[in-house]
């Protein structure tokens, strides 16, 4: 088994280095609820095709890149962030990191130029698991999961290398999976 940890909100789901699922290769997801009712996430190492001012033309801060948070509602638009002094309503989700809040307030804030980019990630869509599927797909291996939650790691610029990074913060028993070719045939 990959990972001993259950999963829960304010954990990250890394996927098996060999996921065939291209939404989800070498993907690292934030958790943000878990439940008997089934769990939900954003992934936060797919750039997307979109600028928020693609899809909010009244913003105009239109900068700020548009993650794919998943597969699911890819016409629904999320957000997390580290500023609750700034935006109301989040939900803490762990280390700092909110889920939501006051969305006339981040167009606000936005368009004032008074949030910067790494303090608040935006995602079309989400990844979303059914009650128990999430469960049963750690067991398979599909996934690793810890709760080594780092706000700079998850707002930075470090997408194309955040899979290996993640993984290699699992410790020494993970550090090798890094490392892994992407195609193992290409080896």
């Amino acid at each position: 088994m990959l990972s001993s940890i259950p999963p829960a909100a304010g954990c990250l789901l890394i996927s098996e280095p060999f996921m065939l699922d291209p939404n989800f290769k070498r993907s690292v997801i934030l958790l943000t609820e878990y439940s008997e009712g089934g769990a939900l996430g954003f992934i936060l190492n797919q750039s997307g095709e979109y600028l928020l001012g693609d899809l909010l033309p009244e913003v105009s801060y239109s900068e700020i890149p548009v993650f794919f948070g998943g597969p699911v509602a890819n016409n629904t638009l999320h957000f997390i962030h580290c500023c609750p002094d700034k935006i109301e309503g989040g939900i803490e989700i762990g280390a700092g990191i909110y889920w939501g809040g006051d969305f006339d307030e981040v167009k606000k804030l936005i368009t004032g130029y008074s949030l910067k980019m790494d303090e608040i990630r935006f995602f079309t869509g989400y990844s979303g698991w059914t009650p128990k599927q999430l469960d049963d797909e750690i067991k398979e291996d599909s996934w690793m999961v810890t709760d080594k939650l780092d706000k700079e790691m998850i707002f930075g610029k470090n997408e194309e290398n955040l899979w290996r990074e993640v993984v290699k913060g699992l410790g020494q028993r993970y550090a090798h999976i890094a490392n892994f070719p992407e195609n193992p045939e290409l080896n």
